[in-house]
């Protein structure tokens, strides 16, 4: 695995930072772990525990939905827009694969997206700049002015 953490961002580059993951189940408690490490020098006012929780759900989808003929990674991102955080996660998947399921109560699988969607101020799937996918959240007043 690779992480890059931006210190001082800027309007130009307003990424806070980034982690490329091998597509495997061990990476996502590994992404949990050091967004979690890495989001904490700019002290968000919103809830990292909430966070964390949508990026396992999109990591585990990245890693579940992912497919590529060679071998490939998971990239996470993460970003100030304003006083909003956005991250972002991008796998070579096919963007029209993304949709929102409504699960049966029986149904053991189905439920990240819907969580995404009840915790997050908005989100959005479409065709990564990477190629393939990316799925992002976005939590606003993450860093209320």
């Amino acid at each position: 695995m690779a992480y890059m953490i931006d210190r001082y961002p800027s309007e130009d580059s307003p990424r806070l930072g980034a982690m490329t993951l091998h597509p495997v189940a061990e990476s996502i408690p590994r992404a949990r772990r050091w967004f979690r490490k890495f989001i904490a020098p700019y002290d968000p006012a919103c809830s990292v525990d909430d966070c964390v929780l949508m990026i396992s759900e999109l990591v585990t989808n990245a890693i579940v939905f992912g497919r590529s003929e060679d071998p490939w990674l998971v990239r996470v991102e993460w970003f100030r827009e304003g006083d909003s955080l956005r991250v972002e996660v991008h796998n070579p998947g096919f963007p029209a694969n993304v949709r929102l399921r409504r699960p049966d109560a029986n149904d053991a699988h189905g439920r990240g997206l819907l969580l995404v969607d009840s915790i997050a101020d908005s989100w959005h799937s479409g065709p990564s700049r990477f190629g393939g996918t990316v799925v992002f959240f976005m939590v606003d007043d993450a860093w209320p002015s």
